[in-house]
């Protein structure tokens, strides 16, 4: 990608030349970047799911980002929009090296304290570096485990919820519910929930509370595949979890919307990592299935007929 070299270098040269006023080069050459590739800053679109092209990138490629990252998160935020949006549109593969420090400077644009923008970036990159985060028990690193199990976790959740003490508006993007940030959150979720060593986590950080809150809000035909992955999620942990009081709020009725509603979505998959869960879920279906109405299993013959053919 021309363009990402061209920033690479700008940054360069402007971190050689020690003067920090010459930031704003690689800062306008980020901006000329997504202009040409035609990829909006507008926060409001954050969650859009542009990618730029099938280009491969080595680690080396990202590690300027995080250093840029690291340079100027704490004071110049919309830079770090920046780089937070860049790494959550190409995709994040840096050096081992390199992966502590970007966890790090992630889980500060988590922070509470930082502007709203800079966090659903943040989140975006942490979706973006999904497979990555959920194969922590590949990483040599005790210490980067420790911080991805603990901090990081626990600042994932903390992007989807509100202030403390704020009612936002109807208008406001930090609804309790909110379509695109939702959807990028139970994407990640569910590549966590293929670890079984990141179980007990999210059940102790609340991912699975936050996860049944939204089966009443999501598990219908109108958000497929939000239903998908609820499902994708809750079922690949319910066999080893079954003394955890938090899925006794679970109803046997909302197990069965639960299963019901994800097979609206399989028609539409075309990756190889589904394909456990689909086993997954034909067994919840088939238990719970008793629950359903003539008309329910009527869409439910559609349904798998579809996703066979």
């Amino acid at each position: 990608m021309r363009n990402l070299d061209v920033c690479r270098n700008i940054y360069s040269r402007a971190r050689s030349s020690n003067a920090s006023v010459s930031l704003v080069a690689p800062r306008n050459a980020l901006h000329f970047t997504f202009a040409a590739a035609k990829v909006s800053r507008d926060p409001a679109e954050v969650w859009s799911w542009s990618w730029w092209g099938n280009e491969s990138h080595s680690p080396e490629d990202f590690d300027w980002m995080v250093d840029y990252l690291d340079f100027i998160y704490s004071d110049d935020h919309e830079s770090a929009y920046d780089i937070l949006l860049l790494l959550g549109s190409v995709g994040v593969c840096c050096r081992p090296a390199k992966q502590h420090l970007f966890i790090e400077r992630l889980i500060a644009c988590m922070d509470s304290n930082m502007p709203l923008h800079l966090r659903h970036a943040a989140l975006r990159a942490a979706h973006s570096a999904r497979e990555q985060i959920a194969s922590m028990d590949a990483i040599d690193d005790s210490t980067l485990r420790d911080m991805i199990l603990t901090k990081l976790s626990l600042a994932i959740l903390s992007v989807l919820c509100p202030h403390p003490g704020t009612t936002p508006a109807n208008d406001d993007p930090n609804l309790f519910f909110n379509y695109g940030r939702d959807l990028c959150y139970l994407r990640l979720v569910f590549a966590l929930a293929r670890n079984s060593d990141w179980h007990p986590h999210l059940f102790g950080d609340r991912h699975i509370d936050r996860c049944i809150s939204m089966i009443p809000r999501y598990c219908n035909s109108r958000y497929y595949e939000h239903s998908f992955f609820v499902a994708g999620i809750l079922l690949q942990i319910t066999p080893e979890q079954t003394s955890v009081t938090s899925l006794d709020s679970v109803t046997e009725q909302q197990w069965w919307d639960v299963t019901r509603s994800a097979w609206w979505y399989p028609s539409h998959i075309d990756n190889t990592r589904y394909l456990k869960l689909l086993l997954v879920l034909v067994d919840g279906t088939k238990k719970y299935m008793q629950f359903a109405s003539k008309s329910d299993l009527e869409q439910l013959i559609r349904d798998v007929d579809n996703f066979v053919e």
